[in-house]
Parts: structure tokens; C-alpha cells; sequence
């Protein structure tokens, strides 16, 4: 059974890695924003209640995420194992979670932090512009994966579009809050012997290098 957590500040990659994981394991990837996404969108009694919240601007409960995990890993295919992004994202998230494990006779086998400092998650997220045609990502303050026109799809000759929450009020907003719930929780999990600290500066290749080496030579820090 392979039950794994990512961890990362903002634009370090824990999506994509999450997706390569999964495939390359055929365990699923779960996305709390997916998930509460989808909720919203289906108009179930906790959508509802979730798009309440965030109209108001306030801080989804514990209980309502914790309750729509539970209900998406009692589902068949977690039974060899999932992956989990986008939770806990707090330390009170992480006792839960804890606590359910142990009520359950199981465990957490690898946690992975994907570690990036803040100018570069600033030029990820400031300089990503996305084809509105094709959808292909470019990023303009990275030579490699900058447009060979400007504001042109290379593909597609689409027009490139900046993401109206790519800004940088709200970069700083999602930083400051991982700063404040994140960064405590990496204390919490730090110590312990599942805990694997991974640069994801370089290229999502040679993160998910880094990654598969650790579940596939059976490293537990032993």
C-alpha cells in the first residue's frame, strides 16, 4: 500500500507530481480542490454549504473537508493506496487525519515536501500565460518557456491569456496563508521517518526522479 502526501508552498509543482504519481503507481490521485470543486458544481447539500462560505469570504471548516475525504477514500479503488493533495493543510487537519488513520489500523507511508523559495513560485505563478484556444502553458520571465511571438501561441497561434488569480495581491495573499498554516505543519511532520524534504526548483522531470527513486528502493529513512 503506498498512501502519500504532498506538501509545497504555492506553484511548486505538488499537482503535476501528484498526476505523475499516480499514473506511473495506478493509485488515485485525490485533489481536496477537485473535490470541493465538484461539490459546488453538483449542487449537493455541501456544495451549498461550501459556496455559503466562500462568498463570504470565510475559511472552509475542518469538518466539512475532513467529511469529504472520508467519504472519497472509503471508495473501492483507494483500497492499495492514494495520494493525497491539498490536505491537511493545517496542523489540526493533521491530528484528524491521525487520529482516522489510527481508528483505522493505518498509516501515512511517505510524506513529501516540495520545497521552493518564494521568487521563484512568484515568477511560476506572475509570469504563466495559457493559450485560450489549446490551453499549452507558456511562462514569459523563463527563456525556455517563453512564446516565440509575443502574446502568441506557438501551437495554435492562439491568443495567450494571463489568469485573473495570476496576480500578484494574490500570489502574496496565498503565500502569506501558507506561511502561517503550511509552514507549522512541515514542523509537525518533519521528525518523522516517513518525512522526505524534495527540490522541486529545477524541472518537474527531475522532481519526480527524486520522488520515484525514494517509494521504488523502499527508503523509509531506516
Amino acid at each position: 500500500m503506498k498512501n502519500i502526501i504532498f506538501i509545497s508552498p504555492p506553484a511548486a509543482g505538488k499537482g503535476t507530481q501528484s498526476q505523475m504519481i499516480s499514473e506511473k503507481y495506478n493509485i488515485p490521485h485525490i485533489s481536496m480542490g477537485s473535490i470541493l470543486r465538484n461539490e459546488i458544481k453538483n449542487f449537493s447539500e455541501i456544495g451549498k454549504r461550501i459556496k455559503e462560505e466562500m462568498t463570504l469570504g470565510s475559511l472552509i471548516e475542518d469538518s466539512t473537508i475532513v467529511e469529504l475525504l472520508i467519504k472519497r477514500i472509503s471508495n473501492k479503488d483507494c483500497e492499495k493506496g492514494y495520494i493525497l493533495d491539498g490536505f491537511p493543510r493545517n496542523i489540526n487537519q493533521a491530528y484528524i487525519y491521525d487520529k482516522l488513520l489510527d481508528k483505522d489500523n493505518k498509516k501515512i507511508d511517505y510524506i513529501f515536501y516540495l520545497n521552493l523559495d518564494k521568487e521563484e513560485a512568484y515568477k511560476r505563478i506572475i509570469g504563466r500565460l495559457t493559450c485560450n484556444d489549446c490551453q499549452t502553458v507558456y511562462n514569459d520571465m523563463f527563456e525556455n518557456t517563453k512564446p516565440k511571438k509575443i502574446g502568441i501561441c506557438d501551437k495554435c497561434n492562439g491568443l495567450l491569456i494571463k489568469r485573473k488569480d495570476d496576480s500578484v495581491k494574490i500570489f502574496e495573499k496565498r503565500y502569506q496563508t501558507y506561511l502561517e498554516e503550511t509552514e507549522p505543519l512541515i514542523d509537525y511532520y518533519r521528525h518523522q521517518n516517513n518525512y522526505y524534504e524534495i527540490d522541486s526548483g529545477l524541472s518537474k522531470e527531475y522532481t519526480f526522479k527524486q520522488i520515484t527513486n525514494i517509494i521504488d528502493n523502499g527508503d523509509l529513512n531506516d
